[in-house]
């Protein structure tokens, strides 16, 4: 399935009804689009589904169609309430995944002109509320490839610039290193209509604001974070994979990020990272072949620190006690900053 989930596939997808499968959440995390860390992060698997079905039930019962159905326990789905210990599988309805043909990095979207329904929307949707230091809006706006109008600002913005009216960004799914593209380009390889797209973006926003308001609840900041989607069978759309967990999105408390920007932090001024950076430039399609360094491991109370996070954000947003953390959100955040300087 990818980096850092698992996907088992109970009964596959036909053209015109879902499938089944479960997610299996790891402890496994990404950075930098390089794929599987060389550490692991206890109990971040669970901790990511449990919160993660949080949201999806929150938002069933304001009416979204979501693709959950309920975390895995005894080989059986249900709701968060009558888990009697943490799950790190989730059983979800299962759609077509239909790939772009990739011709030396030029890539055919023109199966989404022949099919419509029943399939996940090749996009990821990002909502921005802030533009944080290490953002990729600031590259794109140096390359020209985003003018700071475009954010509805008046002026070139600094970092930790808050936007007075969230910014609806999209990025390619399914290429092999995802890029950031325009309204009319997502549009146009995903075979989205106007009225589609205008939805798709309407529904991004609803639940920038729903998790905006869960999260003041521990007195984080919402800076940004992504959505995925699908249509189903009637060419509805459908939320998919998960939303609202400290992979999807960024949140600040007390100037340090809560989310797993921190590990990004962390390596940001390494040697390994700036190779990356370098391959990058070099061949966008073949980077990590041609990267001469590997990431270190993180330091193992970093990473004690790390697994605390996700801990104690699923306890204190779900408010139920699933992980045991002896200590408050504001002590693990002051024990994370020297890490990340």
């Amino acid at each position: 399935m990818g980096s850092v989930k698992d996907l088992k596939v109970l009964s596959p997808a036909t053209k015109s009804e879902y499938g089944k499968a479960i997610f299996h959440f790891s402890d496994r995390y990404s950075v930098f689009d390089w794929g599987e860390m060389p550490d692991t992060i206890p109990f971040k698997g669970a901790a990511t589904a449990i919160l993660g079905a949080y949201f999806f039930e929150k938002l069933e019962s304001l009416g979204y169609e979501t693709h959950y159905i309920g975390l895995v326990e005894d080989d059986k789905p249900m709701p968060i309430s009558e888990l009697s210990s943490p799950s790190d599988s989730m059983m979800i309805d299962l759609v077509n995944v239909y790939h772009p043909t990739n011709n030396q990095g030029i890539y055919d979207y023109s199966v989404y002109t022949q099919v419509d329904n029943n399939l996940l929307i090749p996009l990821e949707i990002i909502y921005r509320n802030f533009l944080p230091k290490g953002s990729s809006v600031f590259k794109r706006l140096l390359k020209g490839e985003l003018n700071y109008t475009d954010l509805k600002l008046d002026a070139y913005p600094i970092p930790d610039t808050q936007l007075q009216i969230p910014f609806i960004d999209f990025s390619t799914k399914l290429e092999i290193t995802d890029r950031y593209i325009s309204p009319a380009e997502a549009e146009q390889i995903s075979g989205l209509s106007d009225e589609e797209m205008e939805a798709l973006s309407d529904i991004t926003r609803a639940i920038n604001t729903i998790i905006t308001s869960e999260f003041k609840k521990i007195n984080a900041i919402n800076l940004d974070g992504k959505i995925e989607a699908a249509k189903n069978a009637h060419a509805d759309i459908v939320l998919v994979d998960v939303l609202g967990t400290l992979d999807e999105c960024r949140f600040e408390l007390n100037g340090l990020h809560l989310s797993k920007e921190v590990a990004r932090m962390h390596y940001r001024n390494s040697d390994w990272f700036h190779e990356t950076e370098r391959a990058k430039e070099q061949d966008r399609q073949n980077w990590k072949k041609i990267c001469k360094l590997q990431p270190e491991p993180l330091p193992a109370r970093f990473k004690f620190l790390l697994s605390q996070m996700y801990c104690k954000v699923t306890n204190e947003i779900t408010g139920r006690q699933w992980f045991d953390v002896p200590y408050s959100l504001n002590e693990i955040v002051e024990k994370i900053k020297p890490f990340t300087r």
